[in-house]
């Protein structure tokens, strides 16, 4: 039998009523709330009902069927952990009134979400970005704004380490760029430090910021008031340390500029980063390292994107790939494989 999941019954048994009223009286939950808590406790009693069972009779082992013939039916992961969260309320407030043992829903929970794909620039777009000119924007502030984009994409890092660089190596400094040894020591998650080889075009670009980083108006005064700030490899026209929101405005408006089709932010420079190293190499230890990764598997999701790439690839130009007019024959499915994962 299948499980219901969004017709009412025409009367709700008393005890939903009575936990309906004391969301919506005591708890003082938002009125689309109730709304769909009513929706959710309605199909808990339509499929208890079903089963022959009351609400105080129902069990784990009901509950977990209920929820995978959901989740058989196609139901996101994020919708089943909604319907899970209503009913373990439900049977939560139930235990506070004395009317049962035991929750049925506490040690139930909705299956893992797919993670999804970090999104990554093509290649020719993320060049694109690293080479745009605006000759419209003010010296000072495209020559920073070059700097910015060439050490997130050229180094992967995070945006957090690109403020957080200074212009000097100090005991303070939480990284700074080793320009002779053309060299990022940056101060990592869990206040791990480690070192990011920097490309010729980040070394060029950095070195035009640098040469005129000291025309800010506002530095000294700055310098004054918070000689650390001041320090910052990368500063606003206030003399201090650029902020993630200030970077983040500055990479959307100059994507845009690049004639982009959507607005690039930080952490899209660092999936482009690691996503174009493992087009060119298979080194995942590699790109890990320079990433600053402390599991492999996080690193691993790049290989997703890798295959994508050379996935569409394969579409493109390999003559076995393309489609017929004809279409397959009877019974035989696409190259990607069936339902089971067999390609």
């Amino acid at each position: 039998m299948a499980i219901s999941t969004e017709a009412a019954p025409a009367a709700m048994p008393a005890a939903i009523e009575k936990y309906l009223e004391h969301v919506r009286v005591e708890r003082r939950l938002a009125a689309r709330t109730v709304e769909l808590y009513a929706i959710h406790l309605a199909s808990l009693a339509q499929n208890a009902a079903a089963a022959g069972l009351a609400l105080d009779q129902v069990q784990t082992a009901h509950v977990r069927r209920w929820m995978a013939q959901l989740h058989g039916a196609g139901r996101e992961s994020r919708g089943i952990a909604l319907v899970l969260s209503c009913w373990r309320s439900f049977y939560r407030w139930l235990g506070n009134e004395g009317l049962i043992g035991a929750n049925p829903v506490q040690d139930v929970h909705a299956p893992k979400a797919a993670r999804p794909l970090p999104k990554a620039l093509a290649v020719d777009d993320a060049v694109r970005l690293a080479e745009l000119h605006d000759a419209e924007a003010d010296p000072w502030d495209e020559a920073r704004d070059r700097a910015i984009v060439e050490l997130l994409y050229g180094c992967g890092l995070r945006v957090g380490e690109l403020i957080g660089l200074d212009v000097q190596p100090s005991g303070t400094a939480r990284g700074w760029i080793d320009l002779d040894a053309a060299e990022a020591n940056v101060l990592g998650k869990g206040s791990k430090r480690r070192l990011v080889p920097v490309g010729s075009k980040a070394l060029e670009a950095l070195a035009a910021w640098l040469a005129v980083r000291g025309d800010c108006a506002a530095l000294e005064a700055a310098r004054l008031r918070d000689p650390g700030n001041a320090a910052a490899l990368f500063i606003g026209r206030n003399g201090t340390r650029c902020s993630a929101h200030s970077v983040w405005k500055q990479l959307r408006g100059r994507s845009l500029k690049a004639g982009l089709s959507a607005p690039v932010h930080p952490h899209m420079l660092r999936h482009s980063f690691a996503s174009h190293l493992l087009q060119s190499s298979s080194d995942l230890r590699a790109v890990q390292e320079l990433l600053g990764h402390a599991n492999i598997s996080t690193t691993q999701v790049y290989t997703r994107l890798d295959f994508q790439h050379l996935a569409k690839a394969y579409d493109a130009a390999h003559p076995r790939a393309q489609a017929r007019d004809e279409g397959p024959p009877a019974g035989v499915g696409s190259r990607r494989g069936n339902k089971n994962g067999h390609s």
